[in-house]
């Protein structure tokens, strides 16, 4: 399916959505050296209603399942189990073969939901699908100031990059509701690293390793890249790990994350802590 129709889905479905405010404090180190500013998306650059991507989140609907199916035309029938079971089962199979924090492809996913349906669809049907479900099971809205904050990076020759849990609708978020693509933002492709096309999701540190080997080739070490994110396990550990300085987005309780019961993460410190997107340049010493 035509991506200006999936665009135009994503604009239909969306509503704004204003953070939750949270009580911890911005911590606000300066930060001269960076070079490269890499982000997450859901919970950080987007206001994500789930808190992450909905992807076999326990947030998931029979409603939304239901509803998914008559936007694209399909006879109703399963619930939004047969999606929880199919993720399960391919999770599974690649942790078998050894991947440690697998991802899906959510189109295969929902191709499979399908055939256990006894329906089948041509793929822009699916994808159409795919992006229908995620949409009223994690609504998204821009965060505050984002496109301010992108504008002054790039404007001031930052390189820009993501390494985020994601499907192949995440980029697309970017058309739909701020009118520019990654590359339009100043985002550059090869920097852009998505969970789907890699097949392993974040807190493995594999996603960010890529994003190293793909920064050194524009002469930037570890050391001066930034990466920010909202949640300690999945940001901050595994960036922290390669030798990024890691930002803790703290600006949404929907989606902030601190993992004080998870013993991997009690002696993780990120290396700021940003209430909001703009308080980025004053860590970057401007």
């Amino acid at each position: 399916m035509n991506d200006d129709i999936l665009i135009a889905r994503i604009r239909a479905l969306s509503r704004p959505l204003e953070p939750l405010p949270t009580a911890i404090e911005p911590r606000l180190p300066r930060l001269p050296r960076v070079r490269a500013v890499l982000f997450d998306i859901y919970g950080t650059l987007f206001v994500s209603a789930a808190g992450e991507i909905g992807v076999g989140l326990a947030v998931d609907s029979d409603q939304a399942f239901a509803e998914a199916l008559a936007a694209v035309g399909l006879p109703p029938g399963g619930s939004a189990a047969l999606l929880a079971a199919a993720i399960r089962a391919e999770h599974a199979r690649k942790r078998e073969a050894g991947i440690d924090y697998p991802e899906v492809d959510i189109v295969a996913i929902w191709q499979a939901v399908l055939g256990e349906l006894g329906l089948q669809a041509p793929p822009e049907t699916v994808r159409c699908l795919a992006l229908e479900y995620e949409l009223r099971v994690n609504p998204v809205w821009p965060m505050p100031d984002l496109a301010e904050t992108l504008a002054w990076l790039a404007g001031r020759g930052y390189l820009l990059g993501i390494v985020s849990n994601a499907q192949f609708f995440t980029p697309l978020l970017f058309p739909a509701l701020l009118g520019k693509s990654l590359e339009e933002l100043g985002f550059l492709p090869e920097l852009c690293l998505f969970s789907w096309r890699l097949g392993v999701a974040k807190p493995s540190i594999r996603p960010f390793e890529a994003a190293l080997t793909a920064l050194a080739r524009h002469g930037v070490g570890a050391g001066e890249v930034l990466y920010v994110g909202n949640d300690i396990r999945n940001d901050i550990r595994p960036s922290v790990r390669v030798g990024m300085a890691g930002g803790l987005y703290a600006g949404d309780a929907r989606s902030l994350r601190l993992r004080e019961d998870d013993p991997d993460c009690r002696n993780v410190e990120p290396t700021c802590i940003l209430k909001t997107l703009s308080q980025i340049p004053e860590v970057l010493g401007d």
